[in-house]
């Protein structure tokens, strides 16, 4: 997530103030060093560790900062707007996201589940493109259910040192206590915990992967980010039914669609409200393919060549190049 900030500003040929999350600062430090010791001149790159009420505010308003620049979410991008506002900076926003992963009755359900299990439970579902909402044709709807409770039960969670851990612990204990508050007030809604959904013994924050199922979309755990391994599968009827479960959150960063109709896939991407939409794979972010969002997931596009002009003004100059006297009034 650094590096998308720092490249196209560097390349813009601006200097970098960076404030990487508390939690998380060690990498961008490190980046930082590397950056130094490679030659980027001093100043090109500063690295800001802090809170974001206080130190993450003071650098909004600081009036040496022209430009932000932020990855987070929804709620804190609000206020980053709110602060940028006065004085008037320029802003760009990823946000959250709640980005369905619909599976139609057509689907190769051999590449359909496993991709749309790794699409959620990747980084343990902490991802703002995270497929959190499974959207499943009615007729299948109980198979897919079942395989993906399967698959997600045989996720190995431990130690992300230990080279055959698949998915590793939570940021923190509260954020763990949060994603589960989700699960409970999902299940007390109706919906249907078929994997996990139970806080592990032990030390860390690890939280297994968990499918809840009977979901409407109408339901909180449908319709607000988690950010963690849980999964809310919904039914839906046919196609229009389809495009309409996708489209009724707040967010639009990234989706999914799992068909065997080429025809069918296009048709689809071009009606969901989101930034990225991919047909029949599970990834989300290429080289050189603008990344973002629509909606409350935010705005500007990092990743392709228009991340430069988040970081570049334009300027027009009007040159008179004519030897006759300019003297519009005649005077």
């Amino acid at each position: 997530m650094t590096t998308w900030k720092l490249a196209p500003a560097l390349a813009a040929g601006c200097s970098v103030v960076l404030k990487p999350d508390p939690q998380t600062p060690l990498s961008a430090l490190r980046l930082a060093e590397l950056a130094a010791e490679v030659g980027f001149p001093a100043g090109t790159i500063n690295i800001v560790p802090g809170d974001g009420p206080t130190t993450g505010a003071y650098l909004v308003r600081h009036p040496g900062v022209d430009k932000v620049a932020f990855t987070g979410s929804t709620k804190t991008g609000g206020e980053i707007m709110r602060l940028a506002s006065d004085p008037v900076k320029r802003v760009t926003l990823e946000l959250g996201g709640k980005s369905p992963n619909l599976i139609f009755a057509d689907a190769e359900l051999a590449n359909a589940i496993p991709s749309s299990v790794w699409a959620i439970y990747y980084a343990a579902g902490q991802s703002c493109e995270a497929r959190s909402r499974v959207l499943v044709e009615q007729s299948l709807y109980d198979d897919v259910v079942s395989q993906f409770a399967d698959l997600a039960g045989k996720i190995k969670v431990g130690d992300p040192l230990d080279a055959e851990t698949q998915m590793g612990s939570l940021i923190s204990g509260p954020h763990r206590d949060r994603v589960h508050g989700f699960v409970e007030r999902g299940a007390d809604a109706g919906a249907e915990v078929v994997a996990g959904g139970e806080v592990p013994d032990g030390a860390g924050a690890f939280y297994p992967p968990t499918v809840v199922a009977k979901v409407d979309n109408t339901m909180e755990i449908a319709q607000e980010e988690v950010f963690g391994p849980v999964v809310a599968v919904v039914p839906f009827e046919d196609e229009a039914d389809a495009i309409r479960i996708a489209n009724d959150v707040k967010y639009g960063l990234m989706a999914t669609v799992w068909t065997g109709d080429p025809a069918r896939g296009h048709r689809i991407a071009s009606r969901i409200k989101s930034g990225t939409v991919g047909i029949n794979m599970p990834f989300t972010a290429f080289p050189g393919i603008p990344f973002g969002g629509y909606k409350q997931s935010g705005f500007g596009r990092e990743l392709g060549i228009e991340a430069l002009d988040l970081y570049l003004e334009t300027k027009s100059v009007i040159v008179g190049t004519g030897t006759r006297p300019l003297n519009p009034f005649g005077l």
